[in-house]
Order: C-alpha cells, then structure tokens, then sequence
C-alpha cells in the first residue's frame, strides 16, 4: 500500500501532539513495509522535498497572508483574511493535485489541514483515491481548532464558525474513513452532521514512555505537590486552577510548567503572588511528574484526547481533570484520578483536599495508574489500528463514496 500523510506541519517543525503522533504512525507504516510519503506546509515559496528519517517530505510553500506559527501579533482584519481565505484555499488544492500526480498514493491520509483547507479533499477524491481524515482538533468546526469563545466553551457554532465552516459538513461526505484520537472527538463531528458516508474510527494516540519506579506511599498530613504541565493559556483553566490552590488551608504546594503569551503568563503571576506557587517555565516531563504527586488538568475546552494526562498516569501520577472532553476517556473518577467540573469551581479544591486527607485512596490511584493506559501507551497497538482502518478504505467500494 502506498500512503501519502497530508499535515500541516512534519518534523522537525513541532507545534504540537499532533505532529509527534503523526511522526510515529508514518515510521510505523514503513516499518509495516508500506510506501509512505509526508506532504507538509513550509513558511517559504515554492516546493522542497527532502528525507526525514528514511521519510519522503514535501513541505510546501503556504499560500496565505502570512505564516500562521510565528510568534508575531496579527489583528483581528489581519486573522479574518487569513480564516477567509482558508475556508477554501484552492491554490492548496492544485499543490495537492500535483503532488498525486507525482507521487500516485492508493489512499490519502490527512491529518490537520489548517493552512491546506479542506479543499484539498477534492483532487484527492476527483481522482478516486480513498481519503481517511484523522481529528485531532476542531479545525473542521471552528477557525481557532477549539470551539472555545468569551472563556467558555462553544455548544454550538458561533456566527463566525458557522461563515467561515457553512458547507464543511457536506464537502466531508468525500471522506470514506474518519478517525477521532477519541470518542469525545469524533461524536462531536457527528453531532453537527460531519462524515455522514465515511466509516467511523476510534484510535488513540500513543507516546512511548519508559516504566519509572512506583510513587512512595503517601502518610497522613503529608505534604502534597501539585503540578499543572502544558501551554500557559486561558483554554487551559489556570485561572481557576490557581484561584481554587489558594483556597486549600493545608500543607501544599503548585508547580505549573510550560510557557505561553508573555502578557497572559505575568497576568497569572500576578494572581498566583504570595502563594506557595512556582512557574518553571518549560521542563522535561517526566523529570517534572517525578517531582509531583498529582496532576491537575482543569481545561476548559473539549480537549481531544489529553495526552499530558496520560503521560502522568504513565508515569505512576493520579490526575485531577474537569470533565470535559476525551479527559474522560482516560482519566477515571476513583480508580486513577478525580473530576472536578467548571461548572462548579469549587469542586477543584474539594478534589486537592481530598486526595490530601485520604492518602490511602491517593495510593490506591497512583499504583492503578500506569494500568489504566497499559493499552494506549503500546504503539504496536496504534500502528495495526491505522492499517487496518486504511487497507478498509482502500477496500470500499467507490460508489459508497459522494461526488
């Protein structure tokens, strides 16, 4: 079978889970024996190609008015040009078209397509190639990948979403398998109509993470240390999260790594003086989940899959996580963590309090915890998954596809 990856971005440029997981299922895929090729998106003009760890890249020059990831600050005018014209990038498209003439692919899978546009699904369909599209965000629903507006989270599409999305539920009919890296992910496409032909799929992504050594068992009144991990970001509840530790009258103390905008970052600084809170900035994670005893994660937004939660369970850590999207598929109310709710701030400090005075239970938790994703951490797993979902794909008969 030959395999062409369409991503926005490949290694070495890493903006997130999504290129790491990608990485792993195309040298996974060649290790099967399977013809793979990676195209991917390039700040420069033109097209480049190269090798990447035995790996066929592409990277094209993104045809927009600017770079999405860089750190400079557009406006608003500047942002809705750049979504406009992303609804529909048919410049992308013809780039696509071109490279299925050179690299002639028995089926397409794509991936995150901000910056390509889900116009690239047409050359691939017009030339009657299976498609399997994998979500590992909201891109499909909303511009910002998050369905996250005035610090809340979207129920619906927002008139913006709705504009700038109005004909991707029908445009995904073109789509003959779809993969959500968790059942959170994938209902909510459905829930507004997405992939209505395409066979539905449910595959988590995997990290490979070493076996440490268990936690030592926690005793009564003993110091708890709580950590947070990840993009320092409103999405992500460190508001609420600091806010509800300075709450806690016991023994206990917060260390919140990662960085983020540098406004936003001062902003929690500030909230966070005169409390036993550190910011490490960035850190290696598992040198990090070795120095804490629980993880929280108070997203606000419909987190994908969580993968950070899955790494600290992997590494022996109960978590602490609102219950908001695929958390809930990893992270499991008194077997390996608690939920707190944002729709009932308080019960983040109730959860810290408990796990402080109930060190038997944070016991039982931490020795379940490494258990309780034995199965998502093995990678074997993951790769036989996708192989199946893409040989499926190419079996489909092509009248169940939708011109």
């Amino acid at each position: 079978m030959k395999i062409l990856y369409i991503n926005s971005l490949y290694s070495p440029l890493i903006e997130g889970g999504a290129e790491i997981s990608l990485k792993l299922i195309v040298e996974g895929m060649k290790s099967l024996g399977h013809e793979v090729a990676v195209l991917s998106l390039m700040p420069e003009n033109g097209l480049k190609k190269e090798m990447v760890d035995g790996v066929t890249v592409y990277r094209a020059g993104l045809q927009n008015s600017y770079w999405p990831y860089s750190k400079a600050k557009k406006n608003k005018l500047s942002r809705l040009s750049w979504h406009y014209q992303d609804q529909s990038n048919e410049s992308m498209a013809k780039v696509v078209n071109d490279i299925l003439t050179t690299e002639k692919p028995d089926v397409v899978s794509c991936h995150n397509l901000a910056g390509w546009s889900a116009s690239v699904w047409n050359p691939i369909h017009q030339a009657g190639i299976p498609i399997v599209q994998v979500l590992h965000d909201l891109y499909l629903l909303c511009p910002n990948s998050n369905m996250f507006k005035n610090e809340q989270t979207c129920e619906t599409q927002c008139f913006s979403c709705k504009l700038l999305r109005s004909n991707h539920a029908e445009k995904s009919k073109k789509v003959s398998a779809v993969v959500g890296i968790s059942n959170s992910i994938l209902q909510r496409f459905i829930s507004f109509g997405y992939f209505q032909i395409a066979s539905k799929n449910i595959i988590y992504n995997t990290r490979t993470i070493s076996d440490p050594p268990a936690k030592e068992a926690r005793k009564e009144k003993q110091s708890i240390r709580f950590g947070y991990l990840g993009t320092l970001s409103k999405v992500k509840g460190l508001d609420w999260l600091i806010r509800q530790f300075q709450k806690l009258d016991f023994d206990a103390s917060l260390s919140i790594a990662g960085k983020g905008d540098k406004v936003y970052e001062n902003q929690l600084k500030e909230l966070a003086k005169d409390s036993n809170i550190e910011f490490v900035g960035y850190i290696n994670s598992t040198e990090f989940l070795a120095e804490i005893d629980v993880l929280v994660v108070p997203s606000l937004w419909e987190e994908p899959l969580g993968m950070v939660a899955i790494e600290a369970l992997a590494n022996h850590v109960p978590v602490i996580a609102n219950k908001r999207g695929g958390l809930q598929e990893t992270v499991k109310d008194g077997i390996n963590g608690l939920y707190c709710y944002d729709s009932q701030p308080d019960s983040l400090s109730a959860a810290m309090r408990l796990l402080y005075e109930n060190p038997e239970q944070y016991n039982q938790f931490s020795q379940a915890a490494r258990a309780s994703v034995a199965s998502i951490l093995d990678a074997d797993r993951m790769i036989g998954e996708y192989e199946s979902v893409l040989k499926q794909a190419l079996d489909k008969p092509k009248f169940e596809t939708s011109e």
